[in-house]
């Protein structure tokens, strides 16, 4: 499990608004108050499907939650106003249905094989009235190509793995989005030698109260080279 700083003296709500504020993401009350929500489903629901393995509701925020929110701003350098996320084996919609959450005029869809982590996702979705956010409960490399301008995963697979599976959703010249611990330097040149998507950038990442390296990674498919951002 990966480790988390003791956490500070304050509220989830305090802390929320800490960690938003170091990660220079302005947070609105209707934000604040759906994120909170949306922990409050989470520690609910786990307690009888087993959504995830952290069942401590600070971790949840610290693990979960900042973990997702760290990704938001990154995400604004590539993303459309409008522009369309599939968040590959998003689990308990992490991190689609935070970002769902803090940009609303994102089109998002978590895609999971386990039907229960995508039931929760809906609830999640009429629950937060987060009209942008869906879930469709079936294995990524059977769905028809989507288009998207990024298709991202938190914990889903190897790099090569990942773009072989899901890359087909990218739309031409969108993006591919892992979410990483360490840099994966073996991931990387295998991705490579597969030949057909190259990294483009890798960006650490400081995750708020979090004591442990995070990065993103972003693809494209070789020959479409970045232009500044990825």
């Amino acid at each position: 499990m990966t480790p988390a700083r003791p956490a500070p003296h304050g509220s989830d709500q305090a802390r929320l608004q800490h960690a938003c504020a170091a990660l220079g993401l302005p947070l609105t009350d209707e934000q604040l108050h759906k994120l909170l929500g949306y922990l409050q489903l989470l520690q609910r629901w786990n307690r009888t499907y087993n959504l995830t393995a952290i069942r401590d509701a600070g971790q949840m925020l610290v693990q979960h939650i900042f973990d997702s929110l760290s990704v938001v701003r990154p995400l604004d350098s590539v993303m459309p106003a409008d522009g369309r996320i599939f968040d590959i084996g998003s689990g308990a919609g992490l991190p689609g249905a935070v970002l769902a959450i803090m940009r609303p005029a994102w089109r998002i869809t978590c895609i999971d094989a386990v039907e229960k982590k995508t039931a929760f996702i809906r609830q999640v979705s009429g629950a937060l009235a987060l009209a942008n956010l869906a879930a469709v409960h079936d294995r990524v490399e059977k769905l028809p190509p989507a288009d998207c301008d990024v298709v991202a995963s938190r914990a889903f697979a190897a790099l090569d793995d990942f773009a072989r599976l899901a890359g087909q959703h990218v739309a031409p010249g969108g993006t591919l989005l892992a979410l990483k611990g360490k840099v994966p330097d073996d991931e990387i040149a295998r991705l490579h030698a597969a030949g057909e998507w190259r990294v483009v950038r890798v960006d650490p990442v400081s995750v708020p109260e979090l004591d442990a390296q995070r990065c993103l990674i972003w693809m494209r498919r070789d020959g479409a080279r970045s232009q500044g951002n990825p």
